[in-house]
Formats: structure tokens, C-alpha cells, sequence
């Protein structure tokens, strides 16, 4: 396996790649990072009929922050007190050549998006934001997405952000989603769009339905790991390479059970915990394999078990050694 050294500092850390990788983390980890600039949307006088901006390709780095536990209690046990440490993470990856974090409206009920524009600004720096729509039962239509993306841009304190995505799909409204996602891009509110959680023939209408607008699907973001690799099983990685459609990979770490830091006597805390105990218990001799398998590589390449896990979803077909 090839081992790529990295330093991270996160709580939650994604990876982009060929096809795209993400992962939750503790407040400590590991990063490398680049990113693209901002663009500023098109101008609309009275009576004019909008015009697509001329928006250039959008490219993300191969890794990122995702800030899922900033500010969510209930998973994380996120605690306002502690914004100084999120203040100080930014700042450190803010002050990297590019930098890109990762969000959504549902995260902290938008107070995850609040803390990404407060740091921003104080920062003077401009880094490259991706968020999410969410797909719950009382938005049905194209306007709900433009919308909930307006408010997102005020809470971030932006006029653009560089990705946005469908969080999850629904029963019921999921052809307005994307004609809302083609809405956003067309305004200039967005540079890319992409869904998230989405299988293989999901993502094959979705691009087929942007793509009548001329608009590609640039991302899939998708649980993608060690622990998680039905993606490579099921076809929807295939599906996504045929189609062009980076895949973001959420949750490299496996919720932090490949990070080294837990095992059946010390488990983490909050609704993890249950989850770490099924994964440790239920299969006891297979976790234990691979767990064993990643502090094995760690330890030959000089590396930590979080570094070769994020790798691993980095590079999905090498083998551990």
C-alpha cells in the first residue's frame, strides 16, 4: 500500500478523491488540503432575463474538514465553550495554501454553517464551503432547495458557496430537488452541485436531469471506508465512475473505531458508544482482524491508524501491508 503521510487536526475530516472519501473524527487528526477561489454571481437588472454565469469547473482538494459535530449535542456532544478549539482548527487549516470544509443546514440546525462564516470573516481568509439541503418532508418543491440555500449563504455570510448537495433522498419530491440544484447553479448561488447518500440509479437520474440543463452532477457523498466498502460491492462506485460523478466518502474512520483510539473496554462516548459495542462485540474476531490489520500498517510505514484508514478510503484498492 502506498502511505501518505498527513497531519490532522479535526473533528470530522473527508477525503476527496478520484472518487471522493469523508470520515468523522475527534478534535484531533489529520489533513492536506487545496481548494478553489470564489465567484461572484451573475447580475440581474429589472426585466432581464437570467443568464447561467460563466462558472469555471470546480476542483476540490483530495482531503477537507467536515464539520458535522460543530455544533450538534446530541451525536457529538458538541458544547459552545469549546468554540475556541473549532476557532483554532479553522485558523490552522484556513492558513494552509487552500483549504475546504464541509457542512449542512441539518448540522447543529445551521449553527455549524454560523460558526464556518463567524470564523471566515474574523480570519480575513477565503476558503472553499460545500453544504446540504435537507430533504425533510414539508420541503416539496424547487423552491424550498433555493431557499434553504439562501438562508445557508446568510448564515455563512456569503453570496456563493463552492458545492451543494441533496443530503439525502426522499419518497416523494426528489425530481424537484434537483430542479431546484439546477436553480441554484444557474443563479449563481453555487459553483457545483452534487447529492448525497444516493444509490446508483438515483444518481444515474439525477445526472440525466441536470444534464438536459446543461449542468453537471459533480459529487455523490456516500459512507466509504474500511468498515464500509459496499460501494465497491453494489455498483455504485462503477456507476459513479461511468458517470463522471466524484465520489465524496463520508466517515473514513468508521465514526473513529479505525482511529486507534477505542476497543471493547474503552468505548466512545454518547450514541457511538452502541454502535462501537455492536462492531466490537457482535463480530468480535473480524474487528479485531482489522482493527489489528490497520495498527499493523500504522506501525511499518510510521504512520497512525487514522492516517492509514483515510488512505485506504483515499486509495480504494490498495491492500493493507
Amino acid at each position: 500500500m502506498t502511505f501518505e503521510r498527513t497531519v490532522v487536526m479535526a473533528t470530522v475530516v473527508f477525503s476527496v478523491t478520484p472518487a471522493l472519501a469523508l470520515t468523522s473524527m475527534p478534535r484531533r487528526g489529520a489533513l492536506q488540503l487545496g481548494a478553489a477561489g470564489l465567484l461572484a454571481g451573475p447580475v440581474v437588472l429589472p426585466g432581464q432575463a437570467l443568464v447561467p454565469p460563466a462558472i469555471q469547473p470546480l476542483t476540490l482538494p483530495p482531503m477537507g474538514i467536515g464539520a458535522w459535530a460543530w455544533g450538534d449535542s446530541l451525536f457529538w456532544g458538541y458544547n459552545p465553550k469549546n468554540d475556541f478549539e473549532l476557532r483554532e482548527l479553522f485558523d490552522y487549516v484556513a492558513a494552509t495554501p487552500n483549504a475546504f470544509f464541509d457542512t449542512a443546514e441539518l448540522y447543529g440546525l445551521g449553527r455549524s454553517e454560523v460558526l464556518l462564516g463567524d470564523f471566515e470573516k474574523a480570519s480575513g481568509k477565503k476558503v472553499a464551503i460545500a453544504s446540504k439541503f435537507a430533504a425533510l418532508p414539508w420541503k416539496t418543491t424547487r423552491k424550498d432547495v433555493v431557499s434553504a440555500c439562501e438562508a445557508s449563504l446568510r448564515r455563512m455570510g456569503r453570496e456563493q458557496m463552492e458545492l451543494y448537495q441533496i443530503h439525502f433522498p426522499n419518497a416523494w419530491a426528489n425530481e424537484a430537488y434537483w430542479d431546484g440544484l439546477g436553480d441554484c447553479y444557474e443563479r449563481g448561488l453555487v459553483k457545483a452541485v452534487g447529492v448525497s447518500n444516493y444509490g446508483a440509479d438515483a444518481v444515474t437520474a439525477t445526472s440525466e436531469a441536470l444534464g438536459a440543463r446543461g449542468i453537471p452532477l459533480y459529487s455523490n457523498q456516500i459512507q466509504y471506508s474500511l468498515l464500509y466498502p459496499f460501494a465497491n460491492q453494489n455498483g455504485l462506485k462503477q456507476r459513479c465512475d461511468e458517470l463522471g460523478v466524484k465520489v465524496l466518502a463520508y466517515s473514513p474512520l468508521g465514526l473513529g473505531l479505525l482511529s486507534g483510539k477505542y476497543n471493547r473496554e474503552r468505548l466512545p462516548e454518547g450514541p457511538r458508544a452502541q454502535l462501537a459495542k455492536a462492531f466490537f462485540e457482535d463480530d468480535a474476531e473480524v474487528a479485531g482482524r482489522l482493527v489489528a490489520a490497520v495498527q499493523t500498517a500504522a506501525e511499518k510505514h510510521g504512520g497512525t491508524p487514522s492516517q492509514v484508514a483515510i488512505n485506504c478510503a483515499h486509495a480504494p484498492h490498495s491492500t493493507l501491508r
